[in-house]
């Protein structure tokens, strides 16, 4: 049988939910179980599960290692949002406000080795290749944020080169959570690496959306403060972008802009927002996402399995793909 979107997340709530957290040291659990009760679509359990079921109805030894992948991503969330000093996450107060920088760097920390003790379960002979996958996948999602901070240093950065990054920091985890569900589903390694293509070239898209949504997202949908990464002087997709397309007036300002915190932030938002709409970046950045999310339909199209198989997770990467401003 296939399971549903929502049969899928349901069970990652309640893996996530049901964690054998230690009695002990309370304060250093609290905040685990408020990261994680935070909500979300959990798209990284669904999408490791929904792997696995296309190649097998027997799904529950994937269930740990899908709830693996969440806690090891709200792990890098955790200590994003300080290394960003974001004060918000999910529309709630980050982990470093509600408590502080300290308590917010370890509880982050024992998160990774909740994760990884969920692979543990696993049969032996499954064991190795699924921890090799998310070991390799966690060191590239740490290189990730190592250029995006090494390209804060930065006034231009070429898009090949965002485009690495954000490969490294979010769209390998979407393709490690669909290798590994694909490996404990049976699959063979033509499937296993169709699948993270499939994964990668969603995180592309997922990431440039983000990049979008919070330039262009209706005030309170995002989870998130509006402009913040215009704030803040990150490098996104549209900043690369007008940074490559403007020229005169509009190049200097927005050289002037980036790393000048000391700007009116109000202002800031809106003078950069007028620079992209000047130059169409939202259209430009819509275009992009969705070339790379036909190229991950792509990648499952070309799966050697029966169309049914595929239909759940055809459906939530078109669901995913929907996301708007």
């Amino acid at each position: 049988m296939l399971y549903t979107y929502d049969h899928l997340k349901d069970l990652s709530e309640k893996a996530l939910g049901n964690l054998n957290l230690p009695d002990e040291a309370g304060a250093l659990f609290e905040p685990v179980r408020y990261t994680l009760s935070a909500g979300g679509k959990r798209i990284r359990p669904v999408l490791t599960l929904m792997a696995c079921n296309i190649f097998t109805d027997k799904i529950d030894h994937a269930v740990l290692p899908a709830a693996g992948f969440e806690i090891f991503h709200n792990f890098t969330l955790v200590h994003d949002d300080i290394m960003d000093n974001a004060a918000v996450r999910r529309n709630l107060p980050a982990v470093h406000v509600k408590w502080n920088l300290n308590q917010a760097i370890l509880s982050g920390d024992v998160m990774a080795f909740i994760a990884n003790s969920c692979f543990l379960h696993l049969p032996p002979e499954q064991f190795l290749p699924a921890f090799k996958i998310y070991n390799q996948t966690a060191v590239e999602v740490c290189i990730g944020q190592q250029l995006d901070m090494d390209f804060e240093k930065l006034v231009t950065v070429s898009e090949s080169e965002y485009l690495r990054m954000i490969e490294l920091k979010t769209a390998v985890l979407l393709s490690g959570c669909l290798r590994t569900g694909a490996l404990i589903g049976g699959a063979g390694q033509k499937e296993i690496n169709l699948l993270g293509e499939m994964g990668k070239n969603l995180g592309l898209a997922f990431q440039i959306q983000d990049d979008l949504l919070d330039v262009y997202s209706e005030p309170g949908k995002f989870g998130k403060a509006k402009g913040g990464d215009i704030i803040s002087g990150k490098k996104t997709f549209l900043l690369v972008k007008a940074m490559e397309l403007a020229t005169g007036n509009k190049l200097k300002i927005l050289q002037s802009l980036i790393n000048d915190r000391s700007y009116d932030p109000g202002g800031k938002i809106s003078t950069v927002t007028e620079i992209y709409d000047s130059l169409d970046i939202k259209s430009i950045s819509e275009k992009k996402a969705e070339e790379y999310i036909s190229s991950a339909m792509d990648n499952l199209e070309n799966l050697s399995v029966p169309a049914e198989r595929k239909s759940e997770l055809r459906a939530f990467a078109e669901s995913l793909a929907r996301r708007s401003t």
